[in-house]
């Protein structure tokens, strides 16, 4: 069983994935995990699959979603999940910070 947690946000490393794209994972329990995601403008988390579901929430700015077939424009206050193994890339339109919750949890993103 997962300990309860209160995590301070300064405390929590940022951590570049990508050019322009930072993370944070914020908390996490024995089945999922919490990720804060800052996205630059003009950056891109290049296409890719993953055995999670995300569930995701776009806290600001805006951001240009490829979701297996679909492209749009989300802006903030807008939300989006993704099946486990479905194709998907994000680009920042203008500077954007989104919340993505992961299940199973992201072990890789945890031991950062």
């Amino acid at each position: 069983m997962a300990e309860p947690n209160l995590q301070d946000h300064d405390a929590v490393e940022r951590v570049e994935m990508f050019d322009g794209v930072g993370m944070r994972t914020l908390n996490h329990g024995e089945r999922t995990s919490i990720h804060e995601i800052e996205i630059a403008a003009g950056a891109v988390v290049p296409m890719h699959t993953h055995p999670h579901e995300q569930i995701g929430y776009l806290v600001s700015g805006r951001v240009l979603f490829e979701l297996g077939e679909e492209k749009r424009e989300i802006s903030a206050g807008d939300s989006w999940i993704i099946p486990s193994e479905v194709p998907h890339e994000v680009t920042g339109l203008e500077d954007s910070v989104a919340l993505d919750i992961f299940s199973p949890k992201r072990d890789e993103y945890i031991a950062r």
